[in-house]
């Protein structure tokens, strides 16, 4: 599906958007609910990596195929290495099979889980059976995507002698991990985090709990995006949000002040002003805890005029596209001065911006939603633009909400 976008014919923008719940944070509590019972949870995301998430769950043997879903392969994985009596092979699209996860599958297997690599050694499909996971003590890389470190830990209370969890070197991510352990203190999990040490309790019965998942703050990040590049006095209402996140990606209400954009904290919503604002200044960035709303940052400082260096990118390289080269790609082609390494981005200043120019998207999501607030300063095409249903699939629609003018080519 192709699109073409045009921006809202007033760009002084009042209105209020109801956004699903976190991918993350579902993912995780669905997980938790499939492990443990008494959990209920509202607020589920309607995103395909949820859905996805939760048929793989419903599955004891044979194949499940998560399609582009990387939170599920790595959950995934180390759910069905502790399912006693379960039989599968993991296996996803031809983009996941590129995605490594030996690190992973070489931590259970030090636990004791049986998993054998299908095709090529590193990287899905894996075959898994699943047994009572007896080694109570890993060590990973503390540098690596915080997935890995997530689905060790959610599955951890479940296991006999629980885990003590010990990461290498300078910890990545440490927003995503915490989110992880705030979800297990809700359900009742002892655990502790000390230095460079995580250690979780086992539990035999959690007691009954409710969990609410927020509202997904990266899917908050586009419409930070859209009231940036509105005119002054423009507002966007966002729900259900609240100031004591457990996502990293909130960090965007401290980013984008820089960028003009007010964030008020009503009681279960945010409320985005955009102020008046003379000039800005360089963004200067490290989102190694915040990663993915790189994209988004770098299409807004682009479409204000205003240059930006983003660090701590490292992850990007093994999303669902190499997106440091993607940003690189699509931002040149609608004018931008930009350069990458394979960490690291910047922008420069200026430049007019292109007109009619078509955005690929590389499977990925979030390149679509990134790029689509830049309709508010020139007409643009949005390539296989369906994509964006793997975290929110109501986006399209939620955009004409906003004001945009969006039809299929």
């Amino acid at each position: 599906m192709k699109l073409h976008l045009t921006g809202p014919q007033h760009n002084n923008l009042d209105v209020e958007i109801q956004i699903t719940g976190s991918k993350s944070e579902s993912n995780r509590s669905l997980l938790l609910q499939a492990l443990h019972d008494n959990i209920a949870i509202a607020n589920v995301s309607n995103s395909d990596d949820a859905l996805v998430m939760q048929q793989g769950l419903k599955i004891s043997d044979g194949t499940v195929d998560i399609h582009h879903a990387g939170t599920a392969m790595r959950f995934l994985t180390a759910y069905f290495a502790a399912q006693q009596g379960k039989e599968v092979t993991l296996t996803g699209s031809k983009r996941m099979t590129e995605r490594p996860i030996k690190i992973l599958v070489s931590a259970l297997r030090e636990l004791g889980a049986d998993i054998s690599y299908v095709q090529e050694e590193g990287y899905p499909p894996i075959q898994i059976k699943g047994r009572a996971l007896t080694g109570e003590k890993v060590s990973l890389p503390a540098n690596i995507s915080s997935q890995y470190i997530s689905a060790l830990l959610l599955v951890a209370p479940s296991l006999p002698n629980g885990l003590t969890l010990e990461l290498v070197g300078e910890i990545t991510s440490i927003p995503y991990i915490k989110m992880t352990l705030g979800l297990l203190q809700q359900i009742g999990v002892a655990h502790t985090f000390v230095g460079n040490t995580i250690t979780v309790s086992p539990v035999r019965q959690v007691a009954e709990t409710h969990l609410t998942v927020e509202s997904d703050w990266s899917s908050a990040s586009y419409y930070y995006s859209v009231v940036a590049l509105a005119e002054a006095g423009s507002t966007v209402t966002l729900s259900a949000y609240k100031k004591d996140s457990l996502q990293g990606d909130s960090i965007l209400a401290d980013i984008y002040e820089k960028m003009g954009v007010r964030t008020t904290f009503l009681e279960n919503s945010i409320r985005l002003t955009k102020e008046k604002r003379d000039t800005y200044g360089p963004i200067a960035i490290d989102l190694v805890n915040a990663p993915d709303i790189a994209q988004t940052i770098a299409v807004t400082c682009f479409g204000l005029g205003i240059g930006c260096h983003l660090i701590g990118l490292h992850t990007l390289k093994i999303k669902e596209t190499d997106r440091l080269v993607a940003l690189h790609t699509e931002l040149s082609k609608l004018g931008a001065d930009i350069s990458v390494s394979d960490k690291d981005l910047t922008l420069k200043p200026g430049g007019s911006i292109r007109e009619g120019i078509a955005i690929d998207t590389y499977n990925d999501h979030r390149m679509a939603m990134a790029f689509a607030p830049l309709a508010l300063k020139t007409n643009l095409f949005v390539n296989d633009a369906g994509v964006v249903s793997k975290s929110y699939p109501d986006f399209w629609d939620d955009m004409k909400t906003v004001g945009f003018a969006i039809r299929t080519v």
